[in-house]
């Protein structure tokens, strides 16, 4: 008795005609050059007419930065405020401790006072010489 064996889809051999690749448009047919050249056309003669006028002087906007300014001026007047506000508490804190007797407790407050000093100073500075604005 005759064994039947089933094929495996590399051994199918197709015929050229039976092949639906085969029978569908070709890749370059004249309807899809004309289509595609429709559509691309306009985008094809902007990029040739800007390769040309690059010698053309362009104008150019100015930006204006007056609200950047007054920003960082507000952040400035923040950071003299915070620092004042900072520095006075742990001045206010480490007093309280130092006159009940505990000079130790008040050693974190006199390092609150100090940090409140440098945002005052140094945080206050550096925004002003962001902007050009000075003390």
């Amino acid at each position: 008795m005759p064994r039947i064996r089933r094929a495996f889809r590399s051994e199918i051999i197709l015929n050229r005609s039976s092949n639906a690749a085969a029978q569908r448009w070709p890749l370059f047919s004249r309807q899809k050059l004309r289509r595609a050249a429709h559509v691309m056309g306009p985008t094809l003669i902007a990029l040739a007419f800007a390769g040309v006028s690059s010698g053309v002087a362009h104008a150019q906007g100015t930006m204006d930065f007056s609200g950047a300014a007054t920003l960082m001026a507000t952040f400035k007047t923040f950071a003299i405020y915070a620092g004042a506000v900072i520095c006075f508490g742990g001045l206010i804190f480490a007093g309280i401790r130092m006159m009940s007797g505990r000079f130790q407790d008040a050693i974190p407050g006199l390092f609150g006072a100090l940090f409140g000093a440098g945002v005052l100073g140094w945080g206050a500075g550096w925004i002003g010489s962001l902007t050009g604005q000075s003390m």
